[in-house]
C-alpha cells in the first residue's frame, strides 16, 4: 500500500507529511488525507513513487 511506504519515507528523512505533499504532488494535506482514507489513482501513485526513489537531500550549502 502506498501509504506504508509513504509513511516510511517520512520517518527515514525527517520530513514533515506537509512538505512531502507539496513537493511530491503539490498537495500539502495529501498524506493526512490518505491517513483518512483517500486512495490515490494510479497516475498520482506513481508520482509520489517517482519524488521517492528520485529524492535527494540538499546537503550542499552555498
Amino acid at each position: 500500500m502506498i501509504l506504508h511506504h509513504v509513511e516510511q519515507f517520512l520517518r527515514l528523512h525527517d520530513m514533515p507529511w506537509t512538505k512531502f505533499g507539496r513537493l511530491a504532488a503539490g498537495d500539502p494535506r495529501l498524506v493526512e488525507d490518505m491517513r483518512n482514507g483517500r486512495e490515490p489513482r494510479p497516475a498520482m501513485i506513481r508520482k509520489l513513487e517517482h519524488f521517492m526513489n528520485t529524492h535527494t537531500e540538499n546537503t550542499n550549502a552555498s
